[in-house]
């Protein structure tokens, strides 16, 4: 065993997205996937929610029913990488945990068959069964985006001699821990689909509350292109040249500037420069019947 430089390599994301119901976590998973590009799948536990954005973005759904087990979404996600997905969206990942079938009804269902209601021994079979889901999502060759609910953590304080009940701040509905798997984890509000981020090793959402989109994606991509290999080049003038729309160009222009050295600067505008010309031409009208 030996020392050496560490550097940062090229990876894929793991991204999770938490946030209370209706705050925006579907709709802000195929946003990013759109950005980051490629092939992607869906695994949706919400009741068809994903396909009320078909209009979004392209892309497959396996909608998953009870039981929630956890090798029913490891199955789910083997089936996905077997397909060639190269993006991976997870919603939910709560229902494993607290749903029909998940880790917590199955705790008592084992406690309750073997261990004479000892949940402490039920917990013996259930961890390993559980880590094997979070280990198929870290091990993946996917981009792997995996939404949870949150819920409002209170606990009863004392201020000037009085009890009250005070706000802790949001608790995703997972296993404690949870949250530390991933390289970002972003926080969400009802309005606007605004995110803060708990969790960020990209460097890329500090400060202030930002809006979630397609560029987020972009932008996510660029940072995981970027590596000890160095940029991959090819990758990131392909996400100028198909741009969908002169916004998406203008954030994809602006991340290629920032990560790619004076040598490809002039391909980096001939590309933009390319693909506003095609955007800006005038769209034929369509054929009435």
């Amino acid at each position: 065993m030996a020392f050496q430089k560490a550097v940062r390599k090229k990876a894929k994301l793991r991204l999770a997205l938490t946030g209370p119901s209706g705050s925006g976590k579907t709709y802000g998973a195929l946003q990013i996937a759109k950005g980051l590009g490629g092939k992607i799948a869906c695994i949706d536990t919400e009741h068809g929610s994903a396909s009320l954005y078909s209009d979004l973005v392209d892309f497959d759904v396996m909608e998953l029913a009870p039981p929630y087990t956890p090798e029913r979404y490891v199955s789910a996600i083997k089936e996905a990488e077997a397909a060639g997905y190269d993006v991976l969206i997870i919603d939910s990942t709560t229902h494993e945990w607290s749903g029909s079938g998940g880790i917590l009804e199955l705790v008592d269902q084992v406690a309750a068959a073997k261990f004479r209601g000892n949940s402490w021994s039920a917990w013996n079979e259930l961890t390993p069964r559980h880590r094997a889901f979070i280990d198929a999502m870290l091990q993946s060759r996917m981009h792997i985006i995996a939404t949870g609910r949150s819920k409002t953590e209170t606990a009863q304080v004392e201020e000037n001699g009085r009890k009250k009940v005070a706000k802790l701040g949001m608790k995703t509905e997972q296993r404690d821990g949870f949250e530390y798997e991933f390289t970002v984890v972003l926080d969400l509000v009802h309005d606007g689909h605004y995110a803060n981020a708990s969790k960020d090793r990209t460097g890329l959402f500090r400060g202030d509350a930002k809006p979630i989109s397609e560029e987020t994606g972009a932008a996510l991509m660029q940072w995981l292109e970027t590596g000890a290999e160095g940029p991959n080049v090819d990758a990131i003038l392909d996400g100028i040249r198909n741009a969908e729309n002169l916004k998406s160009l203008k954030a994809h222009f602006e991340a290629a500037i920032q990560m790619l050295g004076k040598e490809h600067r002039d391909a980096v505008i001939k590309a933009k420069d390319d693909r506003k010309a095609e955007l800006e031409q005038p769209q034929p009208e369509p054929e009435h019947a």
